[in-house]
């Protein structure tokens, strides 16, 4: 929001000075980003009107002026300005005057001196030469009603000073210069001089018929005709000053209007070519097919969320976000029809966005205007085109449906005082809310406190403090150092902590990365099946347009912005939250997912160079399971590869998955070599077992290894359940070392070797007693369809 500080002191004529105004929003939470002054510093400028002008003897392009400054005799001066003529006023620098250097150079003084022979007098001065603009094409014209010999600085109140303020999106209320001066007002006690009430008369009965077909959408549209319009009149200087310096350029008497009206009370409004439109108009939602053409000449395809101002035939507005080029008013307008209107911000919200553009009233509309000022703003628009280009009023049409609702808030003072820290008696609350605009009902140390029409940001009693401080001043609030009694937090041996899991992954040469929820509805589509993604209402960007389902979208990217940074092995994890539609509402699940990519050792010389695989990674999810053992069962995954893929199981339950990516999904994501991918839930690998003690035998282990052949399809993992299961006396560790196809083993079986440890902490085995342990081995495997391989 920017605007200037003497349109804003015609509201609110505080004695602060420019820095202290400054200051004093800052600190109330309406942080002056920048803070320039108009024109820089010079002195002895006045306006001077040209008497006389002939040419230089001596130089075809040089003028030799005699110029009024207001005092004294009249100045000779030599110009070389191009639209310099008998009459006109303009700047004149006199003799000991200093003009800022144009483009960066150093002040400069006006001196006495002779041009190829004539002596000049001072200096006629245009904008540039100001320091107003930075190119010009000749001396700044002024009006001819410029008081001759006026201090150029008084008359074109160059002492001023642009504020632009970095406003929180909740503080819609400030939006405009009534709003800040009324927050000036509140935080000075200084009273505020309002908006001059409009005083015309009504002429006629004509209006034009409003029908509003969405009144959820649009719950106050208000118009009025203004007939007999002069759309060429000249708009006032004041008026142009004061858009210019708050960032609008002037177009025409009565677009300048609506604009000034829209900074000053921070209500958009459109005027539309009454000659234009067709038959009455309605408030509707856009119907397939339709398009307009937009004020800034782009031409959209509506979408059925979208609110229009329609006539009998067409869309004629984009309502809250920008009128149609169609029904634009022009030169040759006579009619008008003046709107002002309060749209539902839940309506208007990411419209613009999504078009591409953004426009002063979609910004207002979408975080709430005030919606008892809609026929305050149109009436003092309305007086504003009278005084500027005439003509006569008609009477209002207005829509009425049910507004948003102020409900009340209670605030304790005990409550106050605690959360702020500063004992602020009821009294003063009472008159801090007075002079923010609430309506508190007293009832001893409580208030029910109603908020005006223009704060959509008061609903819970902490709002309400967060005035109460603001108005008090947050500097006037001592910082005082806390003082809390703090204990170490127990720890359950039971549960591993998030840190010591990211530390065993950083240990096993992964790097962390952390990314947005916020994902592609493509990843969600492609890499996890799923069709109903969470959808944000107003998603940030289009490309992160649903929720994450998966932690494996966002290391992909990851992984991608790596490899284009010519990195040749990437090991990435993620410790984050997922999220899924349960019935009514969410669920979110905390999860630990990595990537590996390229050679699974750093380059070197002790080992061969070669590229990860499924099973190195499933190395490190064991080692992130341990103690815990995982257990691994082929299943296809979206994501997979559909020969490369498993499912993570943890005491029978599924916690997870593992593979390799799909190469659809590789070509797809533009990845050389293959990615290995996992991700498991936080909550089973946070799992961990309380340690006990055992004696350490001192008696030798013995092995024995147990070669068996079994069916293609029967899974080691089973086999080496069975035997752990069987729980069979002194073996301790049972682990397979070999597996073998080929000569002397039957087409569709395979060998495989185990390696049995078995020790006793109390005595030395027996070859009896070993063999009775390896029978009950060997009787488990037979049970599921293995032979002893001979």
């Amino acid at each position: 929001m920017k605007f200037s500080e003497s349109w804003l002191r015609t509201l609110v004529d505080t004695s602060l000075s420019s820095e202290e105004l400054s200051h004093l929003l800052t600190m109330a939470g309406l942080e002056v980003e920048d803070m320039t002054p108009v024109a820089p510093p010079f002195e002895k400028i006045v306006v001077a009107q040209v008497l006389t002008k002939d040419k230089h003897p001596d130089a075809d392009r040089l003028n030799l002026l005699t110029v009024d400054i207001g005092q004294g005799e009249p100045l000779s001066i030599v110009c070389g300005a191009q639209n310099v003529a008998v009459g006109m006023k303009a700047p004149c620098a006199l003799v000991g005057a200093k003009l800022p250097g144009a483009d960066g150079a150093k002040p400069f003084e006006i001196k006495q001196a002779k041009v190829r022979g004539i002596a000049s007098f001072g200096m006629m001065c245009s904008d540039k030469e100001l320091g107003l603009a930075a190119e010009s094409d000749g001396l700044l014209e002024l009006p001819a009603d410029a008081p001759v010999g006026q201090n150029i600085r008084d008359y074109l109140n160059l002492d001023d000073h642009l504020l632009t303020l970095k406003l929180t999106p909740n503080r819609c209320d400030c939006l405009s210069l009534n709003g800040i001066a009324r927050e000036v007002s509140a935080l000075t006690g200084t009273a505020m001089k309002p908006v001059a009430a409009p005083a015309f008369a009504l002429e006629g009965d004509r209006s034009l018929a409003v029908t509003v077909s969405e009144a959820a959408a649009c719950p106050r549209y208000a118009g009025r005709v203004v007939a007999g319009v002069n759309a060429q009149a000249v708009t006032p200087a004041w008026m142009v000053q004061r858009l210019e310096r708050s960032g609008l350029r002037s177009i025409s008497a009565l677009v300048d209007v609506t604009n000034y009206v829209l900074l000053e009370l921070g209500q958009p409004l459109h005027a539309f070519d009454l000659g234009k439109l067709n038959g009455s108009l309605d408030v509707r939602f856009a119907r397939a097919g339709e398009q307009i053409r937009l004020l800034n000449e782009q031409t959209v395809e509506l979408q059925p969320d979208m609110l229009v101002v329609a006539d009998a035939q067409a869309p004629v507005a984009l309502a809250g976000v920008m009128g149609g080029a169609d029904s634009a008013v022009d030169d040759a307008t006579t009619n008008i029809f003046l709107e002002s209107a309060f749209f539902a911000p839940r309506v208007i919200v990411g419209k613009s966005r999504r078009l591409g553009f953004g426009s002063d009233s979609s910004y207002r509309f979408e975080r709430g205007v005030d919606f008892a000022a809609t026929r305050v703003a149109l009436d003092r628009a309305t007086q504003l085109i009278l005084d500027i280009c005439g003509g006569r009023a008609g009477v209002v049409t207005e829509a009425l449906g049910e507004l948003p609702a102020r409900h009340p808030v209670t605030l304790r003072v005990q409550r106050v005082q605690r959360v702020l820290g500063v004992a602020i008696d009821a009294d003063e609350i009472a008159q801090m809310l007075s002079r923010l605009g609430m309506v508190a009902e007293r009832n001893g140390e409580e208030f029910s406190v109603t908020p005006p029409s223009y704060r959509f940001d008061i609903a819970i009693e902490e709002d309400l403090i967060e005035e109460v401080a603001r108005a008090h001043g947050y500097e006037r609030i001592p910082a005082a150092t806390p003082q809390a009694t703090m204990s170490m937090l127990a720890r359950t041996e039971v549960q591993r902590p998030l840190a010591a899991l990211r530390e065993a992954l950083v240990l096993r040469d992964y790097q962390e990365t952390i990314n947005y929820a916020f994902v592609e509805a493509g990843w969600e589509r492609d890499l996890c099946g799923n069709e109903r993604a969470v959808v944000l209402q107003n998603p940030i960007a289009s490309q992160m347009s649903v929720m994450r389902s998966s932690l494996l979208g966002g290391l992909l990217a990851a992984l991608r912005t790596n490899l284009a940074r010519k990195q040749p092995r990437v090991r990435l994890f993620e410790a984050g939250g997922c999220f899924a539609a349960a019935g009514e509402g969410y669920v979110q699940h905390e999860r630990v997912a990595g990537v590996c990519y390229g050679l699974a050792l750093p380059e070197q010389w002790g080992a061969a160079a070669r590229n990860v695989d499924f099973y190195d990674v499933k190395g490190d999810v064991e080692a992130l399971f341990a103690p815990h053992v995982a257990e691994f069962v082929a299943e296809v995954h979206p994501a997979s590869h559909p020969g490369r893929s498993a499912r993570i199981l943890l005491d029978g339950q599924a916690v997870g998955w593992i593979g390799e990516l799909h190469p659809q999904w590789q070509q797809q994501y533009d990845l050389p070599q293959a990615v290995v991918w996992f991700e498991v839930e936080q909550a089973a690998l946070q799992q961990s077992a309380v340690p006990k003690a055992a004696g350490v035998s001192r008696f030798p282990p013995v092995r024995r290894d147990l070669a068996v052949v079994v069916a293609e399809n029967v899974t080691v993992q089973s086999l080496l359940d069975s035997m752990r299961n069987a729980r069979a006396t002194s073996v301790v560790e049972v682990a397979l070392f070999d597996v073998y196809r080929g000569n002397g083993v039957e087409q569709g079986k395979k060998s495989l070797a185990f390696r049995v440890l078995l020790q006793d902490t109390e005595k030395t085995l027996n070859e009896m007693e070993i063999d009775q342990s390896m029978a009950s081995l060997v009787a488990v495997l037979q049970e599921q369809g293995a032979q002893l391989r001979v």
